[in-house]
C-alpha cells in the first residue's frame, strides 16, 4: 500500500533491489521499510505510487526503463540540493545526497564524484546504468526532511517547490529521450559527408574538398599554412600586413584578402568534418538512433546540455540525417519570440502583457505600439533591454520602449542593479544566478558554458568579473533562466499527454522540442503541444493574458522544417 500522499522513498541496494517505504503528507516514513529483491518489479508493483523520491534519477531510471518501467513522477533528491544551494548562495558546494546528509551531521563533506565524460566510441558503456551508490534510505529520507524544510523558508515556497519538481520531471524527460533515441538514417549522413567534403583519403588524412581548400588558402598567402592552426592563420594575415586577434567569421569576414574566402568555406566544412563526421556517426549513431545523454539544468540558466555529441548544435545539413520511421513524422515545434513574452509575464507590464496576447508576431506588434511600424527597430530594442545593448542607437530605442513599456524595462534594469551590487538574483520561481564566472575556458566548461561560437546568453562575458559585466549577467539571467523553468513544465505537460499515445518525445533544446509519432496521431500531438504550452505558461507564472505559441511542422525530415 501507499502513503497518505502517494509517495514512496527508493533506495537502490548494492545486489540490485531496493529498500522502500511509504511517505506521509509531513514527507516522514508512513509504514515501516521494505527490502526488496528487484529494483523494477519493486517499482512495477506499485502502480499506484504517484510520486517516487529517489537520490539521483540517473542511477535509477535508466535500469527501469530497460526493464520496460516507466513512472509517473519522482522527486531528484541530488538535483533538489543543487537549487537549494543555489537559492542559499551556495553555489558550487558539493550537491550529492552523501554531502548533503554529511553537512547535516556536521561531518567532513565528501566531494561530488567527477562528471562522466564521453569518450569516443565508448557509447556502449557511457550510457548503461551507473552502479548504485548506495545511501541507506534511512539517511536519504533524512535528508529529504530537511529539503522540505529549506524549501518551506524559500520567499516564495510554492514556486521553488514547484521548480524542484519540474527539475525532476526534466531528469525523466531526459532519460525517456536517450533510451527512445532521435531517429537517424546513417546512409543519409554518409551521403551528406560525401557531397560536402568528397572522398576520404587512406590513412586518416582531411577529406578531398577541406584538402582542395587548404590549398586554396596557402595559395593565397603564398606560402604553406594550416587553415586548422589560428596561431598559422594569424601570422599568415600579419605578414600580409593584416593584425588580427581573431580567425573566427567575425573577424575575418570583411577582410579585403583572398584567402578570405576559402578560408571561411574550410572552417565551415572543417566544424562539420570535427564535430559531425564519419567518426561522430560511427561512435554515437546505434540501430538507427542517436542516443545523446541529456544533462538538465547543465548551465546555470536552466538551459539543458548534453554528455557529448553535440546533440543542441546539429548543423541544418546534417539534420538531413534525422529522419523518421516509415509511417510515423517528426513533430517538430518551436517557441515564437519565448523570451520576450517571458519578460512579459514576469514584469506583470499591463501594455507589454497586451501584445504578447494577441496572435501573429510579437516584434511587429511591439512596433506598432512604439516605433511607428518599424520591426527592426523594436527587435534590437526588445533584445537590446534583455542583453544589455544599452549605448548608441540602442539607448534610444530602449529609451522608446521604455516609454511604453516601463514596468518591462524596469524588471530587467532592476536584475541588472542587483547583480552590479552583488546580490542574489532569481528566476520567476526560484532558480538563483550564482558568483560571477571567471576568465579562461576551464571555469566556463566547469560552470556549464557550452564551448562553442554562441556562448550562453546569460553568462554575459564569462571573462569579465567587473560590476558592470555581472549586471549584464543578471539582466538576461532573470528572463532566461524563467524561461527554461517554463520549457521544464511545457515537457512535463506534454510528456504526461503523450502518455496516452504512441508519440515519444526524441529531441529538446531551449525553446524547441521533437515528437516522433504515427502519422495519424500528428493532429493529436499537435493539439498536446499548444495545450502543454498554455498549461506551462499558467502554472509557471499565474494567470496572464500572455501567449506561448509554437510554430508547428510535420515532417518526414528534421532539415525540411524550417
Amino acid at each position: 500500500m501507499t502513503g497518505p500522499a502517494g509517495r514512496w522513498a527508493l533506495a537502490p541496494t548494492e545486489s540490485g533491489g531496493a529498500d522502500l517505504a511509504p511517505l506521509g503528507d509531513d514527507g516522514l516514513p508512513a509504514g515501516p521499510v521494505v527490502r526488496e529483491p528487484d529494483l523494477a518489479a519493486a517499482v512495477r508493483s506499485r502502480p499506484d505510487v504517484t510520486r517516487w523520491v529517489w537520490r539521483d534519477t540517473h542511477a535509477v531510471y535508466p535500469a527501469l526503463l530497460a526493464a520496460g518501467v516507466r513512472v509517473e513522477r519522482c522527486y531528484d533528491i541530488e538535483a533538489a540540493e543543487n537549487l537549494l544551494l543555489g537559492r542559499e548562495g551556495r553555489h558550487g558546494e558539493p550537491r550529492s545526497a552523501a554531502a548533503a546528509l554529511a553537512r547535516l551531521h556536521h561531518a567532513p563533506v565528501p566531494t561530488d564524484p567527477p562528471p562522466r565524460m564521453a569518450a569516443p566510441g565508448s557509447q556502449s558503456s557511457l550510457f548503461e546504468p551507473r552502479p548504485p551508490v548506495v545511501i541507506p534510505l534511512a539517511g536519504l529520507l533524512e535528508v529529504y526532511a530537511e529539503q522540505q524544510r529549506r524549501h518551506a523558508a524559500a520567499t516564495h515556497p510554492d514556486r521553488m517547490r514547484l521548480l524542484t519538481a519540474s527539475e525532476s520531471a526534466g531528469m525523466l524527460v531526459a532519460a525517456e529521450m536517450h533510451a527512445a533515441g532521435l531517429p537517424w538514417r546513417a546512409d543519409v549522413h554518409r551521403a551528406v559527408l560525401h557531397e560536402l567534403l568528397g572522398e576520404r583519403y587512406a590513412g586518416g588524412g582531411e577529406p578531398r574538398r577541406l584538402a582542395e581548400l587548404a590549398d586554396e588558402v596557402s595559395a593565397a598567402f603564398g606560402r604553406r599554412v594550416r587553415p586548422d592552426l589560428p596561431a598559422d592563420v594569424v601570422r599568415a594575415f600579419g605578414a600580409a600586413g593584416i593584425r588580427i586577434t581573431s580567425t573566427r567569421r567575425w573577424a575575418i569576414e570583411s577582410l579585403d584578402h583572398p584567402a578570405v574566402a576559402p578560408l571561411l568555406a574550410y572552417k565551415t566544412l572543417y566544424r562539420i568534418y570535427t564535430a559531425h563526421g564519419w567518426s561522430w556517426l560511427q561512435d554515437w549513431v546505434r540501430d538507427g538512433r542517436f542516443r545523446p545523454e541529456y544533462l538538465p539544468g547543465g548551465t546555470v540558466s536552466g538551459r539543458w546540455t548534453t554528455n557529448g555529441g553535440g546533440a543542441l548544435q546539429i548543423p541544418k545539413v546534417i539534420r538531413r540525417a534525422v529522419v523518421a520511421d516509415p509511417g510515423w513524422r517528426l513533430v517538430v515545434a518551436d517557441a515564437a519570440q519565448m523570451e520576450p513574452r517571458v519578460l512579459a509575464a514576469i514584469s506583470r507590464d499591463p501594455a507589454f502583457m497586451e501584445v504578447s496576447s494577441r496572435p501573429g508576431d510579437l516584434y511587429q506588434a511591439i512596433s506598432d505600439r512604439a516605433f511607428s511600424g518599424d520591426r527592426d527597430r523594436a527587435k534590437i530594442a526588445v533584445l537590446g533591454a534583455m542583453y544589455g545593448q544599452t549605448s548608441g542607437d540602442g539607448l534610444k530605442n530602449l529609451a522608446l520602449l521604455r516609454r511604453r513599456f516601463p514596468r518591462a524595462v524596469a524588471y530587467v534594469d532592476d536584475a541588472a542593479r542587483a547583480g552590479e551590487e552583488g546580490r542574489l538574483v532569481r528566476t520567476w520561481l526560484g532558480r538563483t544566478c550564482p558568483p560571477a564566472v571567471t576568465g579562461d575556458a576551464a571555469d566556463a566548461q566547469e560552470a556549464g558554458l557550452p564551448q562553442d561560437d554562441t556562448p550562453d546568453p546569460a553568462y554575459g562575458h564569462a571573462s569579465s568579473t567587473d560590476s558592470r559585466a555581472r549586471g549584464r549577467f543578471t539582466r538576461n539571467f532573470v528572463v532566461q533562466g524563467s524561461a527554461a523553468d517554463w520549457a521544464l513544465l511545457l515537457l512535463a505537460a506534454l510528456r504526461s499527454d503523450l502518455a496516452a499515445l504512441r508519440a515519444e518525445l526524441v529531441f529538446f533544446q531551449h525553446d524547441e522540442v521533437i515528437v516522433h509519432c504515427p502519422e495519424e496521431e500528428v493532429e493529436r500531438v499537435t493539439e498536446a503541444i499548444d495545450r502543454a504550452a498554455a498549461t506551462a505558461g499558467r502554472l509557471t507564472f499565474g494567470e496572464t493574458p500572455v501567449r506561448f505559441p509554437f510554430t508547428v511542422a510535420a515532417v518526414e525530415c528534421y532539415a525540411d522544417a524550417k
